[in-house]
C-alpha cells in the first residue's frame, strides 16, 4: 500500500517541526505503508531567495530563476531525509528530476506531464521513505522547471496518481477545509468531506488550502486528498467524489 504526504513551509519552519514531520512518515512506514513524503521550502525561504536574487540581477531569466528557486525545496528534502534517518528509519531525498517528474517547458508555471522513470518505486521497494522536493520537475529539454505558487500540492497529488497511491495527505497549518477562512471568520464551518468540483471553485475563488491544479489532478485520477493539520490531531477534511468508506485511510 502506498501513501503520499506533503508538508508545507509552515510545517517545516524549524528543526523541531521537521523532526515532528519525520516521525509521521516513520509511523506510517512502521504500519506497513510505502511512504512518499513531498516537501515545500522551509518557512519564507522562497520569498527570501527572491529578494536576494533582485540584488544580483534586475531581470533574471525564467530558466535561471527556476534552477535557483528549486534549491529551496531540495534543501527541505535533504533535511527531512536526514531527520528520518537520524530517527532510525532508512530514507532518501530526490529532486524533481531524480524522481522523474516530467513537465512541459513553461518556466515558472510548468504543468506536470508524467513520470519518466521508476526511481521512486525502486527506492520504496528497498524499504525507504522517499522524500521528494516539491514544486519542481524537468522539461523535455532537460531544464529544471517550477510549478508556480502552491506547486508542491500538485507534486504530491501527481505522484499519488502516477504511483497508484491509496491516499494523498496534505499537511498544513489549518485542520481542514472550511466554508470560509477560519482565521478571519469565527463562524467558519469545517467541511468533513467535499467533492473535487466544490474544492476547485473554492480554490479559484481564493481559498489557499489547496492549489487548484492539485485538485484538477486529483479529480482526473480519482486520488482522495486529505487536508489536515501538521500540529493538531484530527482527520481534517477529505476531498473526493467517493463515499468516505471507500477511502483507505491510516490513522492520522
Amino acid at each position: 500500500m502506498r501513501i503520499v504526504q506533503k508538508f508545507g513551509g509552515t510545517s517545516l519552519a524549524d528543526a523541531e517541526k521537521i523532526r515532528a514531520a519525520a516521525k509521521k512518515s516513520i509511523a506510517l512506514a512502521k504500519e506497513g505503508w510505502q511512504v512518499v513524503t513531498v516537501v515545500s521550502a522551509m518557512g519564507s525561504s522562497t520569498d527570501d531567495m527572491l529578494e536576494r536574487a533582485k540584488k544580483v540581477c534586475r531581470e533574471p531569466s525564467l530558466r535561471e530563476m527556476d534552477a535557483y528557486l528549486a534549491a529551496a525545496e531540495q534543501m527541505s528534502a535533504t533535511w527531512m531525509a536526514m531527520a528520518i534517518e537520524d530517527l532510525g528509519h532508512p530514507a532518501i531525498s530526490l529532486t524533481g528530476y531524480q524522481a522523474g517528474i516530467l513537465t512541459d517547458s513553461i518556466h515558472g508555471n510548468a504543468r506536470i506531464q508524467g513520470l519518466n522513470n521508476d526511481r521512486v518505486q525502486r527506492e520504496l521497494d528497498k524499504g525507504k521513505v522517499v522524500v521528494v522536493a516539491g514544486f519542481q520537475g524537468i522539461s523535455p529539454e532537460g531544464n529544471i522547471t517550477t510549478l508556480g505558487r502552491g506547486g508542491s500540492d500538485t507534486t504530491a497529488v501527481a505522484l499519488a496518481a502516477f504511483l497508484g497511491a491509496r491516499l494523498c495527505r496534505i499537511y498544513t497549518d489549518v485542520d481542514g477545509v472550511y466554508d470560509k477562512d477560519p482565521r478571519k471568520y469565527p463562524d467558519a464551518v469545517k467541511l468533513p468531506v467535499l467533492g473535487y468540483d466544490r474544492m476547485l471553485i473554492m480554490a479559484r475563488e481564493g481559498a489557499q488550502v489547496l492549489h487548484d491544479r492539485s485538485v484538477e489532478m486529483g479529480k482526473l485520477y480519482d486520488v482522495p486528498i486529505q487536508v489536515l493539520s501538521a500540529f493538531r490531531p484530527g482527520p481534517g477534511s477529505f476531498v473526493t467524489d467517493r463515499q468516505l468508506l471507500q477511502v483507505d485511510c491510516p490513522q492520522f
